[in-house]
């Protein structure tokens, strides 16, 4: 599971910041997570196969999460697209998109498929035999969701030494790996549990940007490996967070606690910092392992 970070700050654009972005590769799928302008600058810059990107999810309506996407969507016409592209997001963004489209005469020479998000409860909005991606309803100034990518379970492993001294037949193997009970040569029926061994852990990627402080998304996080929280804001400028509905480091660091995740990374900085490393500090007053997103950096977990 890797994580790229094409943007991680508040607000506006500036020459060294860029609003947020993200690439997240699971098990074989390109996801983009929000667009805000520079998006497509940034996938270059970052090396990033436009092609391989089939599924793109935008948290909320305000523009520098979203205002790139256009632009993006038109570059795809111009690279002669013909792959399906999936745009996941509130209702009303493909009002926004096909506006923009057709007032500019630019529809796309590809199927452009929208899935309008409305509900204020997690579902499940994509899912295939690898992954599957759920909601996670934000408290923000408009409808907003979050997203929760889980791996699911892969096949168990073959212990060759015990299928070989058994005496199975290789017709089994695949059984073997789905998890049923096979009979050797002789005709007993061997357990499973004997013969393979558990598959690695699935991993899961939590996303939460923008949001207030809301512990009714621990339950849908709880064990994450990995969980992205905005911190606008440090405790020092906490007055600012509750109006505007946006957290502190502090306040992400409590969620990363409570929902018991692996790892927290810190994002959506408000361009008034000069020291992000404040971020990092103020948050292991609460929780141990944190680290900060920065445009361009990648994670591997």
């Amino acid at each position: 599971m890797k994580l790229t970070i094409l943007g991680c700050f508040s607000a506006t654009p500036r020459t060294d910041t860029n609003p947020t972005a993200q690439v997240l590769e699971i098990k074989n799928h390109l996801f983009l997570i929000d667009c805000g302008e520079g998006t497509q600058v940034e996938l270059r810059r970052n090396k990033i196969k436009f092609a391989r990107i089939k599924h793109i999810f935008i948290s909320h309506l305000h523009g520098d999460h979203f205002f790139g996407l256009v632009g993006l969507i038109s570059t795809f016409r111009l690279l002669t697209r013909e792959t399906e592209l999936h745009i996941y997001g509130p209702k009303g963004l493909k009002d926004i998109i096909t506006l923009q489209m057709k007032l500019s005469e630019s529809w796309t020479n590809y199927p452009l498929i929208f899935h309008e998000l409305t509900s204020n409860q997690s579902e499940i909005i994509f899912e295939d035999d690898k992954v599957e991606v759920h909601t996670i309803p934000l408290s923000h100034r408009i409808y907003t969701n979050g997203f929760l990518f889980k791996e699911k379970p892969g096949e168990r492993k073959l212990d060759m030494n015990a299928v070989l001294n058994a005496n199975i037949d290789v017709a089994y193997y695949r059984k073997l790996k789905q998890g049923f009970d096979v009979y050797d040569n002789s005709g007993q029926l061997l357990e499973n549990k004997a013969l393979t061994k558990a598959p690695v852990k699935p991993k899961s990627y939590a996303f939460c940007s923008d949001t207030a402080y809301s512990e009714a998304i621990v339950p849908i996080i709880r064990g994450a490996d990995v969980l992205y929280h905005e911190s606008t804001f440090l405790e020092k400028h906490a007055h600012l967070a509750k109006p505007t509905k946006h957290s502190t480091a502090k306040q992400a660091a409590s969620i990363a606690k409570q929902a018991e995740v692996g790892k927290l990374l810190l994002g959506h900085y408000s361009t008034r910092y000069k020291n992000l490393k404040d971020f990092q500090l103020e948050a292991q007053t609460v929780f141990e392992s944190v680290e900060l997103a920065q445009d361009g950096k990648e994670f591997t977990f």
